[in-house]
């Protein structure tokens, strides 16, 4: 009887240390593998390296180069500057507009110079032809383009610019038709202005299609400052 109590208590001491190894093995492999990861630093900036204060959106930002403080980039607005830096149009309530006799003594046609002033605070450009239409007792007579190259002008506030308008004086001796007033339309602006015509009142009567009047482009007129 003692000698079996020896054996299954031999036989219990075996088993106990076995399975003490094999929790032990196990046990070991077991919490090293997450803890080992957890202290790994994270190459993709994932989120475990990554604190309450140091958010990607946060740093990103504060180094990015289209930030609010690089040229170019919403440090034009407010200003009434365009794309790329450029002056904006010049709108038809920031100028102050009028029209003068400008016709030369031997010339054969009419010049009346219009002016266009800036008003406004900002830069503003004008280029191309304004619209212009003469009234007349028999009607709205609208003034052609001349051939002249158009340019462009950026007036800063207070400066002007000026274009011409020429028409053919009447030496028919008749009465011809009478100016009664100036429609004047800026460049790319569909807002016009009414001026008093302060060339010859009347304009020789014309056969056939067409107008007798032209217009120049912006800039083409000397009464600009």
């Amino acid at each position: 009887m003692r000698v079996n109590k020896l054996t299954f208590a031999a036989l219990a001491v075996t088993a106990t240390l076995s399975l003490t190894a094999c929790q032990s093995g196990d046990g070991g492999k077991g919490p090293s593998d997450p803890s080992s990861a957890s202290t790994a630093p994270s190459p993709g900036g994932g989120s475990p390296s990554w604190s309450a204060d140091q958010g990607g959106g946060k740093a990103s930002g504060g180094k990015s180069s289209a930030g609010p403080g690089t040229p170019g980039q919403g440090t034009a607005a407010g200003t009434g500057s365009g794309a790329n830096g450029k002056a904006a149009k010049c709108r038809t309530d920031e100028l102050e507009i009028t029209a003068m006799d400008n016709t030369i003594d031997g010339d054969p046609d009419g010049t009346v110079a219009v002016q266009l002033k800036n008003r406004g605070s900002r830069d503003c450009t004008l280029s191309g032809f304004a619209g212009v239409d003469l009234k007349t007792n028999a009607g709205s007579l609208s003034a052609k383009r001349s051939g002249e190259q158009a340019g462009a002008a950026v007036l800063k506030p207070g400066k002007s610019v000026a274009f011409g308008i020429n028409y053919p004086i009447n030496t028919s001796g008749g009465s011809g038709v009478r100016v009664t007033g100036l429609l004047v339309t800026p460049p790319d602006e569909t807002k016009s202005v009414t001026l008093d015509w302060p060339g010859a009142a009347t304009l020789p009567v014309t056969e056939g299609p067409g107008s007798p009047v032209k217009v120049g482009p912006i800039g083409s007129a000397g009464q600009g400052d």
